[in-house]
């Protein structure tokens, strides 16, 4: 069984920071050979939540989602995993209804906008993503700019 936190920057203890970095590299960096700046400043700034996902005391999914001070700007999800040993048991779909509750919890009625590696377009498309870019390439992988509209009450 999973045990998600949803929480502000504020509220991560050391041992969980570290352990969101940790698995963001080993994936991001060493499993898909990109070697780039991953601690970018925006981890522990303004309204920016964390949302992790453990199981026996390990973090196996995790997500990002960052909030502009410009309250024109949409929410921007992102750094979503899923650790190398959970992949396979559709954890992916339960992160992104745990990080898409996070934000109409704390933005209600706000755009969404989430950079995907290009193959993952029908899984975003899932969750009502449609793309909104043309393909482009970052450290080496296709991606795809895709936003989820705001949503009426």
């Amino acid at each position: 069984m999973i045990q998600w936190q949803d929480l502000h920057h504020s509220e991560l203890t050391v041992p969980a920071l570290y352990a969101l970095l940790q698995l963001r590299c080993e994936v991001f960096v060493v499993e898909q050979t990109c070697p780039y700046q991953d601690i970018d400043g925006d981890d522990l700034v303004g309204e920016n939540r964390h949302i992790l996902g453990w199981r026996d005391n390990q973090l196996v999914a995790y997500a990002r989602i960052l909030k502009s001070d410009d309250d024109f700007s949409p929410v921007v999800i992102g750094r979503v995993i899923i650790s190398p040993q959970a992949r396979g048991e559709k954890l992916g779909y339960a992160l992104m209804e745990q990080t898409l509750r996070s934000c109409e919890n704390h933005w209600p009625n706000k755009a969404l906008y989430l950079g995907a590696q290009a193959h993952l377009q029908a899984f975003y498309g899932h969750f009502g993503f449609v793309q909104v870019t043309d393909i482009y390439d970052e450290d080496g992988i296709p991606h795809v700019g895709m936003a989820k509209e705001e949503q009426q009450a």
